[in-house]
Order: C-alpha cells, then structure tokens, then sequence
C-alpha cells in the first residue's frame, strides 16, 4: 500500500466511527427506579390518603404517563425487560429469575446503561436497577458502583409482625441507617458534581418492596384508624381462573391477612414505606436541582410493576389486574413540557424512548417504541397497547379505555375503564363488546417465547396448564 494512501486512512478512520454529534453536547439522563411501587402516588390517584409531594412535583414538571404497564409483573423479569428493551414474549423470561446474562435470548442484547456507554457516556449505577445487578459480562457496562452495594436492608433481629420477607413495621430509628436512603445521598453527591462526559446514573430504591421496614416517622403520617381500605369484594373472583384464584408464590393470602386482624396495618405500613421511598426520591432530585447538571438531564422514573393491597383478594403481584400492571412512568428534563398523557405506554418503551432523546443510534433488539411523539403532544394518539404477561400463555391488552384479558385456558375479562376503573363488572360475555374484544386480541401473541426457567411442579398450573 502506498504511503499517502496509508496516511489518508488515518486520516479518515476516526471520521468512519465518530459519533453524529459530539457526545458532550449530549443530554444526562438520570433513571429512577422504585420496587413493588404501584398506582398509590399523589399525581396517579391510587390512593386518596398517601403523601408523595416528590413524586407529585417530579411528574408536575414533566410528562405524567397515567396508562403506563409493566411487560411482566413481577421483578427480575420486568426490569431484564425495561434494561433490554426486550420483551418476555422474546426472550422467554416470565418468572423470579433467570439473571440477564443467562437468558439466551439477550446474549447480543446490550443493556440500555451498556448502550449509552458504548456512544460515549459515563455509567453509574446504585440499589436495585437490574434484580441482580450487573454481575459477570455485564460488570462492565457500569463505570461507577454508588455504595452503598447491598439491598433491602437493614433487618431487625426478630421479626415484628410476620415471617420474612413478608414482614413490615417500624425499623431502623433514623433514615440515615436505611440503605436507600444511603444510595439516594450517593447519587445526589454525583449529581452535584461536574463531570467530563455526558452520564447515565441509574438509582434503584427498595422501598416500598417486602420487607417493609421504615422509621418510626413514616407510619406517623398516618393515622391507622382512618387509612382508606381497599375495595376488596369476594364476589369479584367468582369467573377467574383457578390458576389466577391460586396463591401468588409466596406472598399470604388475603384471608391469612385477615384472620390474624393484620390488613389494617400492612396498607399502613405500604404507606409509610410508599413516603419513605418519596423521601428518598427528593434527596437524589435535591442533588439534582442544586448541581451543575441541573439543565441537562433527563430524568425518567419508573417502577417495575404494581402491587395489590387486598384488591381482586390478592396481594402483591403476578396478576393482569391494573392493580398489578400499572406502574408510574414520568419523564422531564429538557424540552419536555408539563402535562398527563392517557395514552397507553409501556415500560418497554423507556429504552427506545431515551435513545430518541439523546439522539443515538437505533439498537435493533428493541420490542417497544418510542414515547417522544406523546412528550411532545399528550394528545398524540397511539395505536400500539400496551401488553403484560404473566405466566406462560396468559395476557392483558390495556388500550386508552379497555382492559382486555385472556388466559392461557381461554377464559377472558374485559373492562371498560372509563365507567369501570376498578375493574368490578367483566364484559366479555356481552355479545355487543365483540368487536372490542377482537380489537385487542389481535395484539396477542401467537408464537410467544416459551418459559425458559424450568418450571416447578406449581408453576405449570399457574400458568393454566394443569
């Protein structure tokens, strides 16, 4: 090769794999992710009691999706899906476990924290954001690690009311000694600095996931005798599924709550660690508001998925109730104007959503859509639903006005949200919701991954298939 020719491919070489624009004129985005949070927030109205005034200003000040689901309802399997941009209807994975990197089907699907530092940014990571961290080929998507490195804690030496991790009451004596609470504090001391690069900082608070244990000061916001109790009527279980009538893995019944005269008192403390976790979001935004990177950043908050408190006689989640798929979903940051938007979104969405935002290249592997035609006009119609999974084989299809469900033995439900917001009368018998029903049905899967956990001897009836 002639000499000249070599030096003009020095030349170019860095032209060929440059980046579009430069990386540091590039927003900051800032993820917030809350565990086993559900539709119980000021702005979202799932509760008339609660107090979130950080929640409510965050979502204030940018795009309130108010229809937003979960792909999967329950942990690792959600956030695997919100941190691939893959679906469980691709990937296979429905159930507690496996870890990211061990599902086949995101060997080449690189984490949106991943992503972002491959086109030039600076990751930070603390608490929970993947179920099990970013651990063996994904260690190195992450650049910092905020201490504290530990999860859920601290305990107490005995239970206070039940058995681990179905426990709950009040424990530590002060916020300081909570582990997030501690990973809030790290994460606003990044923000309030300045930094090089562009940063993705990803937060995950624990609160208000089981165990539920927060200081004193929480349960005295509210008064016990005069919590609002959730709606929970026998009678509406009456057409599910036996597989749906069934325990929700560990989680106690409605019932067992009931007779040990402990209801009362686990909304209570749902509540309390509901405004902790409020707390802790106002620490990071502190750091946030008062820092350098203040104009800059995008921030996205979201929860894994939701969680029942009595409704539907359940508790927790891992059902297609809105109860279970309905999570918080705000963005806000720069150019992204205030207001609600109705429309369906999927936490699927985040991923393509942020890399719209930030302007970086399509990542093939994504299952969602982007958000940004509805952060720019609340009133953008969007045709897609959005679609939760739970179990092998069992689906809901939540458009703007309708919850549609089918099961994996055909039984259905269908709820018209607009008279109907607690889901109390099942339409989907009634010959004139046919045509509704064809609908969203087309939305479901025919070829949907298989479980790619092996399942216990449980799981294949929960799934409908015994």
């Amino acid at each position: 090769m002639k000499p000249c020719l070599i030096a003009l491919l020095f030349l170019i070489t860095p032209l060929l794999f440059a980046e579009p624009s430069s990386a540091q004129d590039r927003p900051n985005v800032l993820m917030i992710a809350i565990d086993d949070l559900n539709d119980w927030v000021g702005c979202l109205g799932g509760h008339p009691d609660v107090i979130t005034p950080h929640f409510d200003a965050l979502a204030s000040r940018g795009r309130n999706f108010t229809n937003a689901h979960c792909s999967v309802p329950v942990c690792s399997p959600s956030r695997a899906s919100v941190l691939s941009g893959v679906s469980p209807l691709t990937s296979g994975s429905y159930e507690l476990g496996p870890a990211y990197e061990t599902i086949p089907a995101l060997d080449h699907a690189p984490t949106l924290p991943g992503y972002f530092q491959s086109h030039g940014y600076t990751t930070i990571s603390g608490g929970k954001v993947l179920h099990h961290g970013f651990r063996g080929r994904l260690a190195s998507d992450i650049d910092l690690t905020l201490p504290p490195q530990a999860k859920g804690g601290p305990r107490p030496a005995k239970p206070i009311q039940a058995k681990p991790p179905w426990d709950w009451g009040a424990f530590p004596e002060n916020d300081t000694e909570m582990f997030d609470h501690q990973v809030a504090a790290a994460a606003a001391a990044e923000l309030a600095k300045p930094h090089e690069k562009p940063f993705f900082l990803s937060v995950g608070i624990f609160r208000p996931h089981v165990p539920m244990y927060v200081p004193q000061k929480w349960y005295d916001l509210y008064d016990p005798d005069k919590i609002t109790m959730p709606y929970a009527d026998p009678a509406d279980m009456e057409d599910i599924p036996d597989n749906f009538q069934y325990r929700m893995y560990v989680a106690p019944t409605l019932a067992e709550i009931q007779e040990n005269d402990q209801w009362r008192s686990l909304v209570h403390s749902y509540l309390a660690n509901t405004s902790f976790a409020d707390h802790c979001l106002g620490v990071i935004l502190e750091g946030l508001e008062n820092g350098p990177n203040r104009d800059n950043t995008i921030v996205v908050l979201w929860s894994d998925h939701g969680f029942h408190l009595g409704e539907k006689q359940k508790l927790a989640k891992r059902t297609l109730w809105e109860e279970s798929t309905r999570v918080p979903l705000f963005f806000a940051g720069p150019g992204i104007k205030p207001g609600d938007c109705a429309e369906p979104a999927s936490l699927l969405d985040i991923y393509p959503t942020l890399l719209e935002l930030a302007e970086l290249p399509e990542n093939e592997f994504l299952d969602g859509e982007s958000l940004v035609p509805q952060l720019k006009d609340p009133d953008a119609a969007r045709e897609r639903p959005a679609l939760t999974t739970s179990y092998f084989g069992n689906h809901a299809v939540r458009s703007r006005d309708w919850r549609y469900i089918r099961y994996a033995d055909g039984a259905a439900e269908l709820y018209d949200h607009r008279v109907d917001p607690d889901e109390l009368t099942n339409l989907a018998a009634d010959p004139k919701y046919q045509s509704i029903i064809a609908d969203h049905a087309r939305w479901i899967p025919e070829n949907a991954a298989p479980e790619v956990k092996p399942l216990k001897e449980q799981e294949p009836f929960r799934a409908g298939r015994l």
